[in-house]
């Protein structure tokens, strides 16, 4: 077995193992009362001073109604987050995972094909551009099924994909643009919130 088959077993299996937590973390109610949680009024990031590492801890402030489809919706943010940051890397791992919780979403064919194709894509530009469709995808779920916390945003950038605009989901009013990274990273506005 050569080392990228030993490297994509590795990938692989731990894109298994953080969307199997995360679909079951998101079936059970595992939040605590504020009384008996220790670490309630402490400000700090999810996973931090836990030991680990904040950028790897999917955590979206916004909960939507349906367990399953917020459990993908986390991996959405991971994989716009690592658009945002140029990371093709980060975003497959991402992607990976939407794929494969997907498959537990009624009416997930569609997503999962989507987040197949950003998979495969060897280019991040490629990335970026079906990042379009799959975002359209997840802004129709995310109203049908609703939010039961937080807020979630609907951005716009009217010069993505070639002057054509496009949008994406972000659980910040801030403009951090997948679709153009650093080279034109506040580009866009808010359309829609979704409460």
């Amino acid at each position: 077995m050569n080392i990228k088959t030993q490297k994509m077993r590795i990938v692989t299996n731990f894109v298994i193992t953080m969307a199997a937590v995360t679909l079951f973390a998101a079936c059970g109610n595992t939040q605590k009362p504020a009384e008996t949680d220790a670490h309630a009024g402490h400000n700090h990031a999810p996973g931090e001073g836990h030991g680990a590492p904040v950028e790897n801890v999917a955590s979206s402030g916004a909960i939507l109604k349906d367990d399953k489809l917020n459990a993908v919706y986390q991996h959405y943010i991971h994989l716009t987050k690592a658009l945002v940051a140029g990371d093709m890397a980060e975003a497959k791992v991402a992607v990976n995972a939407i794929e494969l919780g997907s498959k537990e979403l009624s009416n997930g064919a569609a997503l999962t094909a989507l987040a197949a194709k950003i998979g495969a894509a060897t280019d991040i530009e490629v990335q970026r551009t079906l990042f379009s469709d799959l975002s359209n995808d997840f802004i129709q779920r995310v109203k049908t099924a609703g939010l039961s916390s937080g807020e979630v945003y609907v951005e716009y950038c009217p010069m993505a994909l070639n002057d054509k605009g496009a949008s994406w989901l972000s659980n910040e009013k801030d403009i951090k643009n997948p679709y153009f990274g650093d080279s034109m990273l506040t580009c866009g506005e808010v359309k829609e919130t979704i409460k």
